[in-house]
């Protein structure tokens, strides 16, 4: 959904509460998006804009009968390039090959919102969005359009309520938030329901997020330059994983982070990511030793390791 957009008096359409494309709507769960990644990560995904890079796509798509991988490819590069009819039939190809793989049926469905001239939200992608629900319940592509369905049927207020469950789920600094929070504002002034304090409610009970980019808040001349983000095919790499793969991968980066750890002790922002990591993974024991192994390697910056652990809930 784009800036300053609105919706119509009376009613949603499909421009106002279309919220973003495939490659950053990924899953609320996904770990992997927000996790520290040491150095040596994977390289930047090529482009695939113009037609050269499509003829390329289709070329590995039509090749592979046993892979969505190819397929997923291709419809997303289609998808950029607001090819929804051609973006819609390479995803239904990648959900035939990988049909218990929700993202991909979450992102047919938006790709058939989007395509869709005359329905808001058509039977078809209605179908993808409960078909990936029925693989993730938290997968927040189908959470945001069956909340949108609610909208579309006049209950308003269960789509708001809906939308502020994900918004609540959706980790700080999601890709989607800021247009999730614009349509509940929307949405809430359009039909004069008061959505400002549920708003403030919702973001306050979030979790941290893993990390924020970079080292040098926390750690200042004692940052590791190797401390980074996430790339962008980090990020795609754990939007098209199922959620059991996406926590393999998140505690693989969390052992990577102990690991270098123990060569920098020093390096206090490394710490507190590994204390947010392990909050977030849903391991409040492993980040309690962490804070202790910190404070042990720093004692004099115990009290700002303790500070910034109180924070993340951990004392």
């Amino acid at each position: 959904m784009g800036q300053g957009e609105t919706l119509p008096q009376g009613g949603s359409s499909k421009a106002g509460w279309v919220l973003l494309g495939a490659a950053l709507l990924l899953a609320a769960g996904s770990i992997g998006f927000n996790i520290y990644q040491g150095a040596g990560g994977a390289t930047e995904p090529a482009a695939t804009g113009g037609e050269g890079g499509i003829d390329a796509l289709r070329a590995a798509a039509e090749a592979s009968t046993d892979d969505a991988g190819p397929w997923g490819d291709l419809a997303f590069a289609y998808f950029n390039q607001g090819q929804y009819d051609d973006a819609a039939a390479a995803y239904r190809r990648a959900v035939a090959i990988a049909p218990d793989e929700a993202v991909l049926w979450s992102a047919l469905g938006e790709t058939l919102v989007l395509a869709s001239k005359r329905d808001p939200l058509p039977p078809e992608a209605l179908q993808a969005f409960e078909k990936a629900l029925a693989l993730d319940p938290e997968d927040p592509r189908g959470r945001y359009f069956l909340a949108a369905k609610k909208d579309l049927d006049k209950d308003h207020e269960g789509a708001i309520a809906a939308w502020l469950d994900l918004l609540a789920d959706s980790p700080q600094g999601a890709p989607w938030e800021a247009d999730l929070v614009r349509t509940i504002e929307q949405v809430g002034q359009i039909n004069k329901i008061d959505v400002a304090a549920r708003i403030a409610k919702a973001q306050g009970e979030r979790k941290a997020p893993l990390i924020a980019p970079g080292s040098g808040a926390v750690a200042g001349d004692q940052a590791s330059a190797n401390l980074r983000g996430p790339t962008a095919a980090d990020v795609a790499a754990a939007g098209a994983m199922k959620p059991s793969e996406q926590r393999t991968m998140a505690e693989g980066m969390v052992e990577q982070l102990e690991t270098r750890l123990a060569k920098e002790p020093k390096n206090l922002d490394g710490w507190v990511m590994l204390i947010r990591s392990r909050m977030t993974l849903g391991e409040p024991a492993k980040a309690k030793a962490a804070l202790d192994a910190a404070v042990k390697a720093n004692p004099g910056s115990a009290a700002q390791l303790r500070e910034a652990a109180a924070g993340l809930g951990v004392t």
